[in-house]
């Protein structure tokens, strides 16, 4: 019985999300996802309180590269004041992965940069 009691609170608890879910717009779900794409790449390129020990910028590729992918696609959808926030940060990033990185992309490959372009 107390098995059936767990599944039913867990498949509740789903059911209430969903139904949360499906009241938010997408813009406010596409700028909450890219928000924490860029939060983490931020963390990843040593823009975070302990750079030392959190750097990882084959991690901050892969972010920026998702981030970047995100803006471009969904730019205009979200409109130009969501979409220029957010390639400022991505910008943002782009720079400081180019500025942690022992060894510099060329210019127009770095992360981010086949959706972006040439970021300097």
């Amino acid at each position: 019985m107390a098995e059936e009691s767990v599944e039913y609170v867990e498949l509740s608890d789903t059911a209430e999300e969903a139904r949360d879910i499906a009241e938010v717009p997408a813009v406010e779900v596409i700028n909450t996802v890219a928000v924490h794409l860029l939060s983490a790449a931020a963390v990843k390129v040593g823009l975070a309180d302990d750079p030392a020990t959190q750097l990882d910028l084959d991690e901050a590729r892969k972010l920026i590269d998702a981030l970047a992918g995100l803006v471009t696609a969904a730019a205009p959808s979200i409109g130009d004041h969501h979409a220029r926030a957010l390639r400022d940060g991505l910008r943002t990033v782009q720079l400081a992965f180019r500025e942690a990185s022992p060894i510099p992309d060329p210019i127009g490959k770095g992360p981010g940069e086949k959706w972006t372009g040439a970021v300097t």
